[in-house]
């Protein structure tokens, strides 16, 4: 079978398209014809080797989507989804033609998604679920999703509106404002970090009972627009790893912050979460992706340079 390949991490030169035997479903595992495979910015850091337990060589990817063609004879012939962990890393991922995963790792594909509509969503949407599960977010929560542009600012928006949460969108740029707020979201415009508390309790008297930091930057600043007994949820941080707490305020609020990283979570236990939001696209209550960039694998390489270099694009790869 055709798939991208890297035998070695540090230079995404280490990475091409090649021929490789088509793997063997072991028992309990399942074989997926993968119909569209999603490429995230950590499957460029993976060959980039800022994930020193991945093992090589290895075919990366974590999000697909596909056909059952092997396995428990219940799920061949089944359209799935699934992400996790394993895929890249401890086992090989979904840039390539089939892949081999736990029967349980698959979940059911919602019919109202297409499989690169599908394949465009696991790692933000189980990020953007965990955060909210883990934070607590629920009816009548007051949430602002910092960054809510990106793809897990999106789906927490999404799956936040869905949790009956009151809702608050911060980003840079006014034109993101507007477009935010054409989708009927609360919005304001992030200018310096001293006036973000300002600006949340000017929406959320009080403070905010959850705020999802999804850039790595506003952490500190975020501790003045919190409720008390809040949550801060965060998924990303500066390069070096460290920022300026301060505890003080944060202690005497009851605060809390909360750390989100998907690669906790193996492809069964992402497959649960699929599966329980998997439903509401097809109820019509999350909004179906747009604005994909299908792209076949073959030209696949080029897209993990576009990436690394800054490329906002979400590229769905088509076997």
């Amino acid at each position: 079978m055709k798939a991208l390949q890297f035998s070695a991490t540090g230079d995404l030169a280490a990475l091409s398209f090649v021929e490789v035997d088509k793997p063997l479903p072991a028992a309990g595992e399942v074989l997926v014809q993968v119909k569209a495979a999603g490429l995230n910015p950590s499957d460029v850091k993976n060959v980039l080797g800022r994930f020193p337990y991945t093992t090589l060589p290895r075919i990366p990817g974590r999000d697909f989507a596909g056909v059952v063609v092997e396995g428990p004879q219940q799920l061949v012939g089944q359209a799935v989804w699934g992400t996790g962990r394993d895929l890249g890393f401890f086992a090989n991922g979904s840039h390539a033609q089939y892949l081999t995963v736990s029967a349980k790792g698959v979940a059911h594909k919602p019919t109202h998604l297409s499989f690169a509509q599908a394949a465009s969503l696991g790692v933000p949407y189980t990020t953007a679920w965990d955060a909210l599960e883990r934070s607590g977010v629920g009816k009548g929560t007051r949430l602002l999703v910092i960054g809510a542009n990106g793809a897990v600012g999106s789906a927490a928006l999404a799956l936040a509106k869905i949790r009956g949460a009151q809702v608050l969108a911060a980003v840079r740029k006014a034109d993101q404002v507007e477009a935010l707020q054409a989708q009927g979201f609360d919005a304001i415009a992030l200018g310096q970090p001293d006036a973000l508390g300002g600006q949340v309790n000017a929406v959320f008297k009080g403070g905010a009972d959850v705020i999802f930091d999804t850039t790595g930057f506003w952490l500190p600043a975020a501790v003045a627009g919190l409720a008390p007994f809040g949550r801060i949820a965060i998924i990303a941080a500066p390069v070096d790893g460290h920022v300026q707490l301060p505890a003080l305020a944060l202690y005497r609020k009851g605060g809390s912050v909360v750390g989100i990283n998907s690669l906790l979570y193996n492809c069964e236990q992402c497959a649960v979460m699929l599966e329980q939001f998997g439903r509401f696209f097809d109820e019509g209550s999350l909004p179906l992706p747009t604005g994909l960039r299908e792209v076949a694998l073959a030209d696949g390489v080029q897209c993990y340079e576009e990436v690394n270099k800054g490329s906002a694009d979400k590229v769905i790869f088509l076997p």
